[in-house]
């Protein structure tokens, strides 16, 4: 099992995102080779909070080129993860 603090690399800042915390569902972006097992116990360590539910979703990355010289390059792959929390538990990421 990976160390649990490098299970999650950083939130997901959107519109979607902002209107689904309404919802209690929080999305992050995760490492590549963590299980949704592996997840459930970083969000409920770092934040405190009981999971109800972890879905997740592999992005593919997108094709580039270089402008200048036409060189095809790649965006990386990412990993998704929508956490659902239990009513009542809540994450204060984005509040000041």
């Amino acid at each position: 099992m990976p160390d649990l603090g490098k299970v999650l690399i950083r939130p997901v800042v959107s519109e979607k995102t902002y209107a689904l915390m309404d919802r209690n569902v929080y999305v992050f972006v995760v490492d590549p080779r963590s299980s949704k097992i592996e997840i459930r116990r970083a969000v409920e360590e770092a934040f405190g909070v009981k999971v109800e539910h972890v879905n997740t979703l592999n992005r593919k990355g997108k094709g580039t080129r270089n402008r200048r010289t036409n060189t095809p390059g790649r965006r990386p792959n990412t990993k998704r993860a929508f956490v659902t929390l239990h009513a009542g538990d809540k994450i204060d990421l984005f509040e000041s």
